[in-house]
C-alpha cells in the first residue's frame, strides 16, 4: 500500500453522525507478478467495511478518465497511509487534471439531475451541487479542492426548498458550461505513463 485516505463526506467536511467512513487506497503489485498467466487483481475490497484499494496501474487509468472518486483520493486531507511513492502519486495530480475532468463531473451530475422530481434523494442532490461547485472551481483555477461549506447540508436536511436547490444546481451547470480557465484540454498521459514505468522498475 502506497496511499490510503478517507474520502466522501468526512473529507468534504459534510459528515453527520450517520456518515460511513469510506477508505480508498492504492497498492503496487510486484512487477514479476505480471509475468504470470494469472495477473494481480486490479482492485481489492476490505478488510475494513467501505474500504477499496486499486492497483496503481488501474488507479492511473481511472484518474486519466477523471473518475471523481479516484481524483478525490489524491486531494483528501484525511490521509492515513502515504509512502514516498504515495507522495509521488499525489504530486502527479496536475497531470490528471484537464477540461476532460470538468466534463466528466458535468456528465455525472446531469445523470443525477435527470432524476429530479422522481427518485432523486436530498443527499444525492446535495452532492450534485457539491460536485458542480468543485468542477467550477477546478475550471476557473486549475486546482482541485473537495472541501465544502457545511451550508450544503441544508439541501440534505430539507431546510432549503427542493425547487431552490434544483435551480441552484442548474445555474451551476450553466456557469460550468461557460467557464474558462487554465486547464489543458487533455490530461498528460505521457507523464503519467513515465511515472508508472518507473514504479514498475522499482518494484522488480
Amino acid at each position: 500500500m502506497i496511499l490510503e485516505a478517507i474520502i466522501g463526506s468526512h473529507a468534504y467536511g459534510l459528515a453527520t453522525a450517520e456518515s460511513d467512513v469510506d477508505r480508498r487506497g492504492v497498492f503496487v503489485a510486484p512487477t514479476e507478478a505480471f509475468w504470470r498467466l494469472d495477473k494481480p487483481p486490479t482492485s481489492v475490497e476490505g478488510p475494513s467495511p467501505e474500504q477499496l484499494s486499486w492497483e496503481v496501474e488501474h488507479f492511473c487509468r481511472l484518474a486519466l478518465k477523471s473518475n471523481p472518486t479516484v481524483l478525490e483520493t489524491l486531494v483528501s486531507p484525511l490521509v492515513e497511509v502515504m509512502t514516498p511513492l504515495g507522495e509521488e502519486l499525489r504530486a502527479l495530480l496536475p497531470a490528471f487534471l484537464s477540461r476532460y475532468a470538468v466534463r466528466a463531473y458535468t456528465r455525472a451530475t446531469e445523470m443525477q439531475l435527470s432524476r429530479a422530481g422522481r427518485n432523486l434523494k436530498p443527499k444525492q442532490l446535495m452532492h450534485v451541487v457539491r460536485l458542480r461547485l468543485v468542477g467550477l472551481h477546478l475550471m476557473r483555477t486549475g486546482s482541485l479542492d473537495i472541501t465544502a461549506d457545511r451550508s450544503l447540508l441544508a439541501i440534505r436536511d430539507g431546510s432549503m426548498p427542493w425547487d431552490d436547490a434544483v435551480a441552484w444546481a442548474h445555474r451551476l451547470g450553466e456557469e460550468l458550461a461557460n467557464a474558462d480557465g487554465p486547464l489543458p484540454e487533455e490530461p498528460d498521459r505521457a507523464r503519467v505513463e513515465d511515472w508508472l514505468v518507473s514504479v514498475r522498475r522499482r518494484a522488480l
